[in-house]
């Protein structure tokens, strides 16, 4: 079901993405897509596909550790992060199999901390997700330890079907708000 959506959902936003990557390209070149490994199901590395919202020079390590991460922010990735339009091609991944709407959001492969407290929990057994729990408890604001936490809770309530409405809906708005979100 996850895969069908995706696709269609794909296919609906396929104009927006070419225009989107149309101003990347204009404003700061090719490519227009980052593409970056990331802990999938069990913890394995996957490709995650992303609209590159920093600059081409910008050092490779987390944003949160780039000081000051502003200076190499593209001005249209401003405004595709605000409104997680940046997200948006992890729907590829979707379609791949590698990801789901609703889990843990993939971690690069570096948060050790966070990769050992999900596997000692079993959370890391199910796909990552576009959205999650602890994103619309907090999102980027929320320690490690509370994450895992929030994390835990979906990972055996993740077949309530009215959760993951609350889950859908609470992160269309929290998005809108650009709630809990850093850059």
């Amino acid at each position: 079901m996850n895969r069908v959506v995706a696709f269609v959902l794909f296919v609906c936003c396929l104009p927006l993405f070419i225009i989107i990557a149309i101003i990347i390209l204009l404003e700061d070149g090719y490519p227009f897509f980052f593409i970056h490994e990331r802990a999938g199901i069990n913890s394995e590395p996957f490709r995650m596909y992303k609209f590159r919202t920093m600059r081409l020079d910008t050092p490779l390590k987390a944003s949160n550790r780039i000081k000051p991460t502003n200076s190499y922010v593209l001005k249209s990735g401003k405004w595709l992060r605000k409104l997680s339009i940046d997200e948006w091609p992890n729907l590829i991944n979707i379609i791949k199999g590698d990801m789901n709407f609703i889990g843990p959001r993939p971690v690069i492969l570096s948060e050790k901390k966070l990769l050992k407290l999900r596997h000692s929990y079993g959370i890391d057994s199910q796909k990552p997700g576009i959205t999650g729990y602890a994103q619309i408890n907090g999102r980027d604001l929320v320690s490690v330890e509370r994450k895992v936490v929030l994390e835990r809770y979906y990972l055996y309530h993740k077949s309530n079907l009215w959760l993951n409405f609350r889950i859908l809906l609470r992160t269309i708005i929290i998005v809108l708000r650009s709630t809990g979100v850093r850059f």
